[in-house]
């Protein structure tokens, strides 16, 4: 028997595998991590009911989770906005330290009431965030340099940066740690009332809302997904394809910078070196994940924000390691990449039956 074995270029995606590919995604990495947890003696369905369950259906959970919302949903926007442009914004893990760094700063150096304080101190981060991806958005604009490389780099840059700053310039006179001072009550974001979360879920919200009528609804939407469609007709069409470019870059990485502020002012009150779990990386699953729209990117957000939460619960409860988080990160960006692939791509497999061809050749010479 043979097996052939054929690929195709796919024309048009069926509506079932673009849909799907979320579902399929986090239902395999799950599956597959449970693998993992029966290699640890751990219960899958006691594990995953305490990560899932058990983390949504308590108050501390809930707001744990809202908490992590907020940082997770706008360093995925940072990522998804260019995205859409056919452009991948790796570097939101730097932009996010930038914008910490220079949100923290004013808040502990400007003197203002909170009304007008924290609105500037959140201005000051995401110009702070999208002047540092203004870098690459200038090179791939200008000199058509990749832009993964120069966000990637510039992330160990800025982080770097703060590093030196918080046992430098901005580290607390008080004590030997590396880390600023608290921030005054003025500079931190009010906690809502009705949730017990800080305020910073509101611009989160507020900013799915205006990213997603800018795709959807705006002539500089349309030319976003277009020229990420497809750049060259884009181009022919006379659309500014570096415009475009350097606008969602800058715009992602302010967004990002504004993920930094969030977390600084509204959970840490402080900046010390390397403060957070690397909310930027898991931005770009995140971004995969929620692809077909802003909302989506939200609610991936929410998911992740669920697995932080619920594998920190796994590791206190039944001694589940902390890096089973860092194994379903993987297995759903290697489901995505698969999902891409299947995504372009038709495969045609036969199983046919070897038929052998009759001997016609005279055996012995001639008598």
């Amino acid at each position: 028997m043979n097996l052939s074995v054929e690929l195709e270029a796919r024309e048009d995606v069926p509506a079932w595998l673009v849909y799907g590919t979320p579902v399929f995604t986090v239902v395999g990495a799950l599956a597959l991590s449970a693998v993992a947890l029966v290699a640890l003696s751990v219960n899958p369905v006691a594990a995953y009911g305490t990560m899932f369950v058990e983390t949504l259906t308590n108050p501390f959970g809930l707001r744990q989770t809202a908490t992590r919302t907020v940082p997770l949903a706008l360093t995925g926007l940072a990522v998804y906005l260019p995205l859409r442009a056919g452009l991948w914004n790796v570097g939101a893990e730097g932009q996010l330290y930038m914008g910490a760094i220079v949100g923290t700063w004013i808040g502990i150096n400007v003197s203002l009431p909170m009304v007008a304080l924290i609105p500037l101190a959140i201005l000051g981060a995401g110009v702070a965030g999208g002047l540092w991806a203004g870098i690459p958005a200038y090179l791939r604009a200008k000199w058509d340099v990749n832009e993964i490389i120069t966000t990637l780099l510039l992330t160990f840059v800025a982080v770097q940066i703060a590093s030196y700053l918080v046992r430098g310039p901005m580290q607390a006179p008080t004590g030997s740690f590396a880390q600023t001072e608290i921030l005054p009550a003025n500079a931190q974001l009010p906690t809502l009332p009705w949730f017990n979360v800080h305020a910073g879920i509101l611009v989160a919200l507020a900013v799915v809302v205006v990213i997603s009528l800018l795709i959807n609804h705006t002539r500089l939407g349309y030319q976003i997904t277009f020229i990420g469609a497809n750049h060259q007709a884009a181009a022919q069409a006379g659309m500014n394809k570096r415009a475009v470019y350097v606008f969602v870059l800058v715009v992602g990485g302010a967004l990002a910078g504004l993920a930094g502020i969030s977390e600084i002012s509204g959970v840490q009150t402080r900046l010390r070196a390397f403060f957070e779990p690397g909310y930027g990386y898991t931005a770009i699953p995140i971004a995969l994940l929620g692809r077909n729209g802003a909302f989506r990117v939200l609610l991936a957000a929410l998911f992740f924000a669920v697995i932080f939460v619920g594998g920190s619960s796994m590791g206190v409860t039944l001694g589940v390691p902390a890096a089973i988080v860092d194994v379903i990160q993987a297995l759903i960006i290697l489901f995505l990449i698969t999902a891409e692939f299947f995504k372009s791509y038709s495969i045609d497999m036969t199983l046919r039956r070897r038929t052998d061809r009759p001997n016609t050749g005279r055996v012995g010479g001639d008598t």
